[in-house]
């Protein structure tokens, strides 16, 4: 059955794109995930992926050419099927309602796109009423396979604007805001806070007030049903307690006594020890920004509880720790982020498809250290080892373009442009932004980049697009004095550099024993792609590099 593509809205404010390339030409056979074009937006030129399965019948838009969002991108379908109707501006079948990067034909919402709001219809067998929209869980990532609701920021009767918040979800990547892009008054909450649902579930229904809307909810299939973390009971009991308390105090910014922050003024509240009940929130509805916790200065009103005890009585201590026998075990349950999930299942798939070997070089650093300090001279700027090796590895992939390749059924695709990923430890797990082009920039922007991107993963800051395309890995633990591991491939990629601490230690120059400060490095390559010459040449070369830093700004 085919269906429409539409262009995507790949950015906030893209209005129109442009077909930089197609990647996939009329025929092609077309899988779940295979990129079809890359598409240029008013903000960087991205890989547009597939969500269907089958033939491209059609290409609406050409290489070079401009069009509007929501224009005839595509179509896909089963090979030689008839699509005149389609062409001529017949409505795409109601089965296309699970895609979601299609225009949903039998609502009045405005355009979905690929990685942002989707809108599908419910079952055929039900009408929906008048500008009523079914709003479904977002793939905000390319990975992500389901969502957590961290936050609702609206309830159901409250008014929404085009581009208010609607929730909080937790991404396998991270916990980003989701905005509407409809307006009317939120019917229906499908998915509750804290609970997990797949991608295209029934998130929320918007529409005109009023509207019935009953049986739309039962008759949705387009994702499944919410997985509850806890039993329905329990979850309402102590979310009543939870806003019992918080009803106590005054200062809550929402009339049910639920405090109302950003992930990111959450975190900075937790670092420094600022409740969120004190703080005045400047946002919408109230809510507490990263501004409000960074200009927030202590009231006088913590005081009387510090002072409680002028009484006389004897404060209260705590009780003593109980003496545990031998033998007795005692444990303790984390619920699973969607974070941890995903790095655990694509970390499994990585380790058990693609067959990993290690290769393994010790790296002189004397001469790496020297020119280190020389460069952090200059007024303003900052290069750190591993700058230097992201450099390093960059203008080195450049030499040895087989290491920079990806796995398919049929063929081995071979990248021409360096996008590195830079693994960043955070509190959930790990995460890769990407630094693309990387072979074009300096040192000094490489640091500074690394630096913007570590900090705003750590903070839950990083959009999608800034951890997408990534063609090597880089993976370093030096900083924790590790001397030497190995890491497992970051797929698509078929390499990565796994980097250790620098070690000062007797070696061997001029036949003279000498003290030295060396690094292990280790390449962990898909046997795939990449044979053990080609991998032990590409180190040759990164070792060159360097040990010879002066040969990297040539």
């Amino acid at each position: 059955m085919a269906i429409k593509v539409t262009m995507p809205r790949l950015s906030d404010t893209m209005t129109e794109g442009t077909v930089a390339t197609w990647l996939k030409k009329v025929g092609d056979k077309i899988s779940e995930g295979d990129i079809l074009a890359e598409i240029e937006t008013d903000k960087a030129t991205m890989e547009f992926e597939s969500f269907n399965e089958g033939t491209l019948l059609h290409i609406g838009i050409q290489a070079g050419e401009t069009a509007p969002v929501d224009s005839l991108l595509a179509i896909i379908g089963n090979e030689g099927e008839d699509i005149s109707a389609l062409l001529a501006g017949g409505d795409a079948p109601a089965a296309s309602s699970e895609v979601s990067e299609s225009k949903a034909e039998t609502t009045e919402a405005p355009a979905a796109e690929a990685k942002t709001e989707t809108v599908a219809p419910a079952k055929a067998t039900t009408e929906l009423p008048k500008g009523v929209v079914v709003v479904t869980m977002p793939r905000l990532s390319d990975t992500m396979t389901e969502g957590t609701v961290a936050t609702w920021l609206k309830k159901e009767g409250d008014a929404v604007a085009e581009g208010d918040i609607l929730a909080e979800i937790e991404t396998d990547k991270a916990t980003m805001e989701f905005e509407s892009f409809n307006a009317g008054t939120l019917l229906y909450i499908g998915i509750q806070e804290g609970n997990t649902a797949p991608v295209d579930s029934l998130l929320a229904i918007i529409g005109p007030a009023g509207t019935d809307i009953s049986g739309i909810a039962d008759n949705y299939t387009a994702g499944g049903t919410a997985t509850a973390s806890a039993p329905a009971t329990e979850e309402k009991a102590a979310h009543a307690a939870e806003k019992a308390t918080e009803a106590t105090t005054n200062n809550s910014n929402t009339s049910d006594g639920r405090i109302l922050a950003s992930p990111l003024a959450k975190k900075i509240a937790s670092d420094k020890g600022i409740q969120l009940n004190q703080v005045k929130g400047s946002g919408e509805n109230g809510r507490i920004v990263k501004s409000d916790i960074e200009n927030f200065t202590p009231s006088a009103q913590a005081q009387p509880a510090a002072n409680a005890n002028t009484d006389g009585q004897k404060p209260e201590t705590a009780a003593p720790k109980v003496f545990v026998p031998a033998g007795e075990v005692f444990t303790e349950e984390i619920k699973n982020s969607q974070m941890r999930k995903i790095i655990a299942k694509r970390l499994a798939e990585s380790l058990f498809t693609a067959p990993h070997y290690n290769l393994l070089i010790e790296v002189s650093m004397d001469d790496a250290m020297a020119a280190r300090a020389t460069i952090n001279t200059v007024p303003e700027t900052k290069v750190s080892f591993n700058d230097m090796v992201i450099k390093a590895c960059a203008l080195a992939l450049k030499k040895h373009p087989k290491i920079n390749s990806q796995w398919k059924e049929d063929v081995i695709i071979i990248n021409h442009h360096v996008n590195i990923g830079v693994a960043v430890a955070v509190e959930d797990g790990l995460v890769v932004p990407v630094l693309k082009f990387t072979d074009a920039m300096s040192l000094s922007q490489i640091g500074a980049s690394v630096r913007d991107l570590a900090g705003r993963a750590k903070n839950k800051k990083l959009g999608p697009q800034e951890m997408e395309g990534s063609t090597f890995t880089v993976s370093n633990l030096g900083m924790f004095g590790i001397t030497e591991f190995n890491s497992i491939i970051n797929q698509p990629n078929s390499a990565i550099l796994s980097v250790g601490a620098i070690v000062e230690k007797p070696v061997v120059k001029n036949g003279q024993i000498v003290v030295g400060n060396t690094m292990m490095l280790s390449l962990a390559c898909d046997h795939r792609t990449i044979d053990g010459a080609t991998g032990a040449q590409f180190l040759q070369t990164l070792k060159q590099y360097i040990e010879s830093p002066v040969t990297m700004l040539a």
